[in-house]
């Protein structure tokens, strides 16, 4: 266990290609550094090859504000990238550029860090949208997130509002696998690896970060593609975790199945939701469906790359 004096933060956030949104993260995560219990920094991993948030980063006079060029494309690549820069730091905490954090949310991933010091701490996502999602995407509740009781245990996170134990990190000697670098689920794949080696990760229910969703997510197309897209890479994680040819098969060939279960529910779900003029059960019946479908397709080595670059 550190010494809360020794210990030393850096808060990373990754970017591509999105000026505005680093304009408006930079000065609130430099906020959030200076009024933080622990000494703290700020890191922009910038994905762009051409460097595109290097002026934007270079706008703001702050001695604690570090900027790295990651030209190798995806978000694993970034991650990465973000892990080897916080060599020399105690905590490293994620957050997306299109993310604006609740105050005082750093101090209280660091109070629940310094309770238990396990090796990752995640956070809840809400959403705040550019408009009113319409009432097919509320009724299929496609923007709902998970919340529990500060503390609880868990056994899979994500990037979007995560604190890592560099130590603990570096002992299991995990990275971001880059084979899911423009699909998505590397994250997945990391926090369920840190677990299946021993680590430990907790809840912290208090520390918000608000999503930002912008008007070209709320439309059907994108959601139903989202849920393919977690359905997919979730049977890639579920293969990639498998032990020996053995377990690769029985894992693929239960994906497939319960793929094929998800995707036969969810369109009896639709349908009901015809029959009744139900919205709610035709939006969930879509998104089972979708997601059964990601699944299956994953499960024979279908890789379904959203994060795909022209």
């Amino acid at each position: 266990m550190y010494g809360t004096g020794q210990l030393s933060v850096v808060v990373a956030v990754l970017t591509y290609q999105r000026p505005e949104d680093l304009e408006l993260a930079v000065p609130r995560l430099l906020e959030q550094a200076a009024s933080a219990m622990l000494k703290t920094s700020v890191m922009v991993i910038d994905n762009d090859p051409n460097g595109s948030g290097r002026q934007i980063v270079g706008s703001f006079a702050a001695s604690n504000l570090l900027y790295f060029n990651e030209p190798h494309p995806g978000i694993s690549a970034a991650r990465n990238r973000a892990l080897a820069e916080a060599a020399n730091f105690d905590l490293l905490v994620f957050i997306d550029d299109d993310e604006v954090p609740v105050e005082n949310w750093l101090n209280l991933l660091l109070e629940q860090y310094l309770a238990s010091n396990p090796a990752a701490i995640a956070g809840p996502v809400l959403s705040e949208y550019a408009h009113e999602p319409s009432v097919w995407i509320k009724e299929g509740e496609f923007f709902k997130r998970r919340r529990m009781a500060s503390g609880s245990s868990l056994t899979v996170a994500a990037t979007n509002n995560l604190l890592l134990d560099m130590r603990q990190i570096r002992s299991l000697e995990l990275t971001f696998d880059e084979r899911f670098g423009l699909s998505g689920g590397s994250d997945t794949l990391f926090t369920r690896q840190l677990l299946k080696q021993g680590g430990h990760m907790v809840w912290c229910d208090e520390a918000i970060v608000i999503d930002r969703v912008p008007a070209s997510r709320l439309t059907r197309d994108w959601v139903l593609r989202r849920a393919l897209r977690s359905g997919n890479s979730w049977s890639r994680v579920e293969i990639e975790l498998a032990d020996g040819p053995r377990q690769h098969l029985a894992t693929r060939t239960g994906l497939a199945f319960h793929g094929g279960v998800r995707m036969a529910g969810g369109a009896a779900r639709f349908l009901m939701g015809l029959t009744l003029q139900a919205t709610d059960h035709r939006a969930k019946g879509l998104r089972t469906t979708a997601r059964g479908l990601g699944m299956l397709s994953g499960a024979f080595g279908y890789v379904y790359s959203e994060y795909r670059r022209k």
